[in-house]
């Protein structure tokens, strides 16, 4: 594959689970090669929840942290040298440790389906309007089973069962 990942952890709170950066470039590279993404550049931002709020509060309007924010790349270039960018995702460590306890998920799993939700972001999915969201997430179960990772939307589905 010929897509750069770019990744930059600006917060500590990282530290706290080693080898984040290459679960996060394993669940990018498998959610491009799902996507037929083969050639780009993707950039990663492992940050905190202060930053993340500020981020979510500029770009959506929306005054508090959220988990994850992708930042699609504008229309690709019709010239120029090097790769095509593709995005940006922001990924934020207290909200991601916290979803993950609260759902009782394995921190690990919920950062590479963070990362695998981000991408495909990047690459036009959405969750808009239900067929969207069923679409999308169709699309990271398949994904997810290819790394050995269980269905992270399980838990609302027990919940609705009940």
């Amino acid at each position: 594959m010929s897509v750069t990942i770019e990744i930059a952890t600006e917060s500590a709170a990282w530290e706290r689970l080693p080898g984040a950066e290459a679960m996060v470039r394993r669940a990018v590279e498998a959610a491009l090669r799902d996507a037929y993404i083969v050639e780009g550049e993707i950039g990663i931002v492992l940050t905190d929840d202060a930053r993340m709020q500020a981020l979510n509060k500029s770009f959506r309007g929306t005054d508090k942290a959220t988990n994850v924010l992708a930042f699609p790349a504008p229309a690709p270039r019709l010239s120029g040298d090097g790769p095509r960018p593709i995005g940006d995702i922001v990924l934020a460590y207290e909200t991601l440790a916290r979803e993950a306890e609260h759902e009782g998920k394995a921190i690990e799993h919920h950062l590479m389906h963070l990362a695998v939700h981000g991408t495909l972001h990047l690459v036009g999915f959405d969750h808009v309007d239900d067929a969207d969201a069923l679409a999308m997430e169709a699309r990271e179960r398949a994904i997810l089973a290819k790394l050995g990772i269980s269905d992270p939307y399980a838990h609302e589905n027990a919940g609705a069962a009940a």
